[in-house]
């Protein structure tokens, strides 16, 4: 218990950041008009792109032994390449709405 409390200590600045950009983003995603949301999904694989990247650095620097950390980077992965796939698809679904279609 005291190892958890000494973490949250010290590292109290980045989890009031943590959620001050989970509200943030929530308000912000929240606020987007429908027809705007599939153009933004581009937008979105550019930031999954750097999460990813922040994922395999934080899964470069961590010990062998430190579970926590290899966890949370190899979710951060998973996570960001699940976003990225989808946001491709969904784009590549929209694009083809502007296509001709053949006779």
């Amino acid at each position: 218990m005291d190892t958890v409390l000494q973490f949250f200590n010290e590292q109290l600045i980045m989890i009031y950041l943590l959620i001050f950009t989970i509200i943030l983003g929530f308000e912000v995603i929240s606020k987007v008009p429908t027809v705007l949301h599939t153009p933004l999904m581009s937008g979105a694989n550019a930031v999954s792109g750097v999460v990813i990247i922040g994922a395999i650095l934080l899964i470069r620097q961590a010990d062998s032994g430190d579970v926590l950390q290899l966890g949370l980077g190899t979710l951060g992965v998973i996570l960001g390449m699940t976003n990225v796939i989808g946001g491709f698809a969904v784009t590549d679904r929209m694009l083809e709405m502007f296509k001709k279609k053949k006779k």
